[in-house]
């Protein structure tokens, strides 16, 4: 310990020179680091940025001795610096540390998609019920984001659990590193889907690292699994503890019936739990948010939750932001903010719930983003879901960036031939916007990396929303 730090209690850590507030604790990441611990790509090293992290007035710098010697400024700082061999695992070690005296119970929730609308219901679920529940921030969900959320108990440990969201994209054990940080009481497999394929090579190989989440439980845990995915379903086996499954079929210990849609933003549906039936007026629209609904409510269960209280949570939960959001527009027309994500599976479900949930006669279109990390056969995939959304009944397709094109291609194939394809998301945006208008449904979908939420600014930028000017219209 260096002799400035000696008694002194910290309870904020940060890994962004930007963030230090006096009496933080800087964590001076570098490439070393970030390859020892599952990231895959090249990294900045931040210890060039300790030496401001302390002027600010940091209490501590974690950092690696030979990164140290690379940076003679920082030798007027030495009483203020703390030596590790690998800082990453020093930031989780910590987190670790933490969690074991605050000693409460973690969910824990993987997917291939759904995650983070899916951790989202299910702490509503949880704090309906009373219970004070930390949550990642976004989709704090690797190795940095998951021992930073964790480490907000340091500063508060009154929380009476923990749901946290466990993501992966390489074949690095990530979501193993993630249990051994925060062992689950809880473990939640939504899905298991043809995503990552860039750098994991097949769907089996996406199955075996979500698997992690399963084998990573406390002996005596429960995992949650989706039953309708065989993949997810067949992890039952590796639990070391008790499995409870959820789903639209007749064997799911949890499931749903009679869903009837009542517009965009609205669905109803008969909530079916282990203690009883109760009725769910659900504001987010499509089968694939119910499922998380569904998942969300098992979790519940897990608690001892009574289906009606859950019914209540689920009725009063409201969609993440870019995840299903409904705007409404002053125009007359409506669109399905969905643009945080996507994959084929569920840009084909957000575009058959347009096409299903749009009133009579309305114009249906879809502003569809290149789908990244598919892997080798991208270009055919895009081309078959292009085909699919030809065939299903939207009206007009916009095409964003890249592969998007064949997705494009595809869909004139079926007799689309309002199919368009934008290099960008601002090329699509100026496509868009001239041709709006009333009773138009639009969606708007793509992946992270192509930015498809620009086009629902420019829409914003450009037309009032109807009432009140939020983010989320019921």
């Amino acid at each position: 310990m260096a002799p400035a730090l000696t008694q002194r209690e910290v309870d904020t850590f940060v890994i962004d020179s930007r963030e230090v507030r006096a009496g933080d604790v800087f964590f001076a990441l570098s490439q070393p680091e970030y390859r020892n611990n599952g990231f895959n790509g090249e990294f900045e090293d931040s210890t060039k940025y300790a030496e401001a992290a302390l002027s600010a007035g940091a209490a501590a710098c974690v950092l690696r001795r030979d990164r140290f010697l690379e940076h003679k400024e920082l030798e007027n700082h030495v009483d203020r610096l703390i030596f590790s061999d690998d800082v990453i695992a020093s930031l989780q070690g910590l987190a670790h540390g933490v969690y074991k005296e605050w000693n409460g119970p973690v969910v824990a929730i993987t997917g291939s998609a759904g995650k983070t609308t899916a951790k989202e219901l299910t702490a509503e679920v949880l704090a309906f019920a009373g219970k004070k529940v930390l949550k990642n921030v976004k989709n704090y969900n690797n190795g940095l984001g998951h021992p930073l959320t964790v480490l907000n108990l340091a500063k508060d440990p009154g929380y009476d659990v923990a749901v946290l969201e466990m993501g992966m994209s390489t074949p690095l054990q990530e979501i193993e590193r993630l249990c051994r940080i925060t062992p689950p009481d809880v473990s939640v497999v939504l899905n298991v889907l043809p995503v990552h394929l860039e750098h994991l090579g097949s769907i089996e190989n996406v199955a075996a690292a979500k698997a992690e989440i399963v084998t990573g439980m406390k002996p005596d845990g429960t995992a949650v699994l989706n039953i309708d995915d065989q993949r997810v379903a067949a992890m039952a086996a590796l639990s070391p503890g008790k499995a409870i499954t959820f789903g639209f079929g007749e064997d799911a210990n949890v499931t749903a019936s009679n869903i009837v849609s009542k517009g965009f933003g609205m669905t109803e549906f008969l909530l079916s739990c282990p203690d009883g039936t109760a009725n769910v007026r659900f504001h987010l629209s499509g089968r694939h948010n119910i499922l998380n609904a569904l998942a969300a409510a098992a979790v519940g269960t897990t608690f001892d939750i009574p289906v009606e209280r859950i019914a209540g949570a689920l009725e009063n939960a409201a969609p993440p932001p870019q995840r299903g959001e409904v705007l409404r527009f002053r125009k007359g027309f409506v669109v399905v903010n969905d643009s945080y994500n996507s994959n084929p599976d569920a840009l084909i479900s957000m575009a058959r719930t347009l096409v299903e949930d749009s009133p009579a006669g309305s114009r249906k279109i879809v502003v569809a983003g290149e789908m990244l990390e598919l892997g080798p056969d991208s270009e055919r995939i895009h081309f078959e879901t292009g085909r699919t959304l030809g065939s299903i009944g939207i009206d007009e397709l916009i095409g964003v960036r890249g592969h998007a094109e064949p997705m494009v291609e595809g869909a004139r194939s079926e007799g689309l031939d309002a199919a368009l394809f934008a290099p960008d998301s601002g090329s699509a945006a100026k496509m868009l916007v001239p041709m709006v208008k009333s009773g138009d449904a639009i969606l708007v979908k793509g992946s992270r990396g192509v930015r498809t939420e620009r086009v629902v600014e420019e829409l914003l930028a450009n037309f009032d929303l109807e009432g009140e000017a939020a983010a989320n219209i019921r």
